[in-house]
């Protein structure tokens, strides 16, 4: 106790530069009264001292000085302000209530002749009288706190918000007129014991108000603006996205899906996911966007680079990294695929068109292959049906250990039972037999395998883990292709080795190509557009030694008319998705 005093004396005459008492004053202070005798603890059967008890109900058997809270009543607030001014290491620790009453109260006495709450700055007093400027300063007269200028501006101001804050929380009365008026409260009753219920009331609205304009509004999740212009992964920030149509195995497989060890296998693979669900997701929204504009008397040159420029933002293009995966196709009529027009090309969309949209997005080389086919003319919708039902049979079939000649029979089936009628003649639509679905590897458009849309194909098996593009032609021609027309589809051979060339601009065109492309394919526009020029005679001799390897345009009989759809799937350990699949197809 002597010690507590001691250290609060002098801090304060530090302060006010006066003399510090020494110990021997200070424990000789009549103020400070020594804690009572072991009769006046809780253990003794005779009662206290009626000033022992009257502490002891004033402080509520707690030691105030190591309280963490303002309390209520008046004195034990003062006892507080007394406490806040003392380091906790120093604060007094009495062995009972009894010791603690006394010990407080005298202390309190002895802090007051010293003068020690002229020290409370207004923001100790405002909070320890609960918010409220009329008790702030009956509690001042009450300390013997004198209010200087800035005491008095800082009380205006708190009365100014409770005036405010009570105006806004009036009920309102209608009188017999039908006005409103705020309706009259009595005045609050004086308590010497703490601040009015009101004053309380009025702090809390005050504090819940202040907490409401603090409160930060929650954001709205980002919508795609129209056209899309917002990348898919600013709308997604938590970097999972929407997975494809999920299908279970079948039969043999069925055990899969509830098997511990495959989807601890998916959660290890989940990254891959990510990426090309990602890749998946760019594709349906350009696709839907294509959609709604695409018109007869577009030309083709504005349809292809609005869609490419559409994949380039929505996806983030980054190198190889992240972009497009090969040339948009537009093929059209008996043209069944790898065309796409080059610079300077004219060629309009007419109404009467059959127009096969195949384009293709990747992330870190994990590529979706995906392709749709839009006419016009009514006429053509069965024909479109039909490619349509045998590519979802494709899908339906395919599977880990199914052989892939038994999806092409499936495909061949559905797709040869629709015919079609254009102008009065009807065709029966025919599988084109030497175009083929494909796996799918990082980097590498065609992996290997190849899935048939006929019967008669391959007893290769698919895999666990395997992408693949199921893809279906049906052609009111002979249902078969060949290669025709201006070749602009190029691509680098993913096995190619080191090949010496001879010709300089060769030897830049093909850094140029590795820097850009790598072994993703690409056309003449995509090389007009990164400034290279006069590079044909380059291109061709990459093309003769087997570097480059030219895709022409796959054609049908002239006149006929060729659809394609196409779905990118992957055959996971538990189950297969169908990465592209969209609410449109």
């Amino acid at each position: 106790m002597g010690e507590c005093a001691s250290w609060v004396i002098s801090q304060l005459c530090r302060k006010n530069r006066e003399p510090s008492p020494t110990r021997s004053e200070v424990s000789n202070s009549p103020q400070l009264v020594r804690a009572p005798s072991s009769r006046h603890s809780r253990r003794s059967h005779s009662p206290p001292p009626a000033t022992v008890v009257g502490r002891r109900k004033l402080l509520d058997d707690l030691p105030v000085l190591v309280s963490s809270s303002p309390p209520r009543s008046t004195g034990r607030r003062r006892l507080y302000c007394a406490a806040r001014i003392i380091p906790a290491d120093r604060r007094l620790r009495p062995s009972s209530p009894s010791a603690a009453a006394v010990q407080a109260e005298g202390f309190y006495a002895f802090l007051q002749e010293r003068k020690v709450f002229r020290l409370l700055s207004f923001g100790n007093i405002y909070d320890m009288a609960g918010g409220s400027a009329d008790a702030v300063t009956k509690e001042m007269e009450a300390l013997h706190v004198t209010q200087t200028p800035e005491t008095k501006e800082n009380l205006n101001k708190a009365a100014s918000v409770e005036s405010d804050v009570t105006s806004s929380k009036e009920p309102k009365v209608a009188d017999s007129n039908g006005a409103t008026h705020g309706a009259q409260s009595s005045p609050p009753e004086d308590d010497d014991d703490g601040p009015s219920e009101d004053g309380a009331a009025v702090s809390a609205a005050a504090k819940k108000k202040k907490k409401k304009s603090k409160a930060k509004k929650k954001k709205d999740p980002l919508q795609q603006t129209d056209p899309p212009s917002i990348p898919v992964d600013e709308l997604f920030p938590s970097g999972d996205f929407p997975e494809g149509e999920i299908q279970q195995y079948l039969d043999d497989n069925l055990w899969r899906t509830t098997s511990e060890e495959k989807r601890e296998l998916e959660r290890i693979q989940k990254p891959i996911y990510n990426s090309v669900r990602r890749a998946a997701e760019v594709h349906r929204q350009v696709r839907k966007y294509m959609r709604s504009i695409v018109k007869p008397g577009m030309l083709m040159t504005e349809l292809c680079e609005t869609l490419e420029n559409m994949v380039r933002k929505l996806i983030k293009e980054n190198g190889l990294q992240a972009g497009i995966a090969f040339p948009t196709g537009c093929s059209l009529n008996w043209v069944a695929a790898h065309w796409t027009p080059n610079s300077g090309d004219k060629t309009v969309l007419q109404y009467d068109d059959v127009m096969k949209l195949d384009f293709g997005t990747h992330i870190d080389g994990y590529i979706v292959d995906c392709a749709f086919t839009v006419a016009f003319n009514p006429m053509f919708d069965p024909l479109l049906q039909a490619t349509r039902d045998a590519t979802n049979t494709g899908i339906k079939e395919a599977g880990i250990d199914a052989r892939l000649c038994d999806v092409g029979a499936a495909i061949q089936e559905v797709m040869e039972s629709y015919e079609v009628e254009i102008n009065g003649k009807v065709f029966q639509v025919k599988s084109v037999r030497n175009l083929n679905g494909h796996s799918i590897g990082p980097y590498q458009i065609h992996a290997g395998k190849s899935v048939p849309i006929v019967k008669g194909g391959e007893q290769t098996k698919m895999e666990e883990g395997e992408f693949y593009a199921i893809e279906t032609f049906g052609s009111t021609g002979k249902g078969f292709v060949r290669e025709d027309l201006e070749c602009s589809h190029y691509m680098k051979n993913f096995d190619v080795g080191h090949v010496p060339l001879r010709v300089a601009k060769a030897k830049q065109l093909l850094g140029t190509i590795n820097n850009n492309f790598g072994t993703l394919a690409f056309c003449r526009r995509y090389l007009d557009r990164i400034g290279e020029t006069k590079y044909l005679m380059a291109l061709k001799n990459l093309c003769d030694v087997g570097i480059i390897q030219p895709y022409p345009p796959l054609c049908d009989v002239r006149g006929s008319y060729v659809s394609q759809f196409e779905h990118t799937i992957l055959l996971r350990p538990t189950c297969k998705e169908v990465i592209s699949r969209g609410d449109d197809y």
